[in-house]
């Protein structure tokens, strides 16, 4: 626990400091978000989000495994996962091949953190979903198909 943290919280009467001073304006609510790449999150391809991400062409690696159903009943809420046995992980993005968007999801592994991510994604249609695993500075992939029934983006 930091007791530093409970002491400013306290101090600012329920709000907090950072409540006050974005009301104040002396912070913009834009300035607290994490920095976000915005190529990667546009891209409408595979070739576009490798690219943003510099990862050239990753390379398919069995080391690399996309944890999800093969069926989604509803693609609002498909849960997928991805899950590395790669020495020194740094990163892991999750791309749906047919969304809008292609990124889904990326994170950021501290060292010495196991490679196992999971969350929910959106998907509009039955489309390939990729895993892409950044360690030691090479891309590894892993491609699964999720077959969708009742679409989630839109539709």
């Amino acid at each position: 626990m930091n007791i530093q943290r409970r002491d400013t919280l306290k101090a600012g009467g329920g709000i907090g400091v950072f409540g006050l001073l974005v009301a104040a304006g002396m912070i913009k609510p834009g300035a607290a978000i994490a920095a976000r790449d915005q190529a990667m999150f546009s891209a409408s391809s595979l070739d576009e989000a490798f690219q943003a991400m510099n990862a050239g062409t990753p390379t398919e690696s069995g080391d690399v495994q996309i944890v999800g159903p093969d069926i989604a009943e509803n693609g609002a809420v498909v849960p997928v996962g991805v899950t590395s046995s790669l020495a020194n992980v740094e990163q892991i993005a999750i791309m749906i091949e047919k969304n809008p968007n292609m990124l889904a999801a990326t994170f950021a592994l501290p060292a010495g953190t196991l490679a196992d991510v999971q969350t929910r994604v959106k998907m509009g249609q039955t489309s390939d979903v990729f895993a892409v695993v950044k360690a030691d500075g090479k891309f590894f992939m892993a491609k699964k198909e999720i077959k969708v029934t009742l679409g989630g983006c839109g539709g």
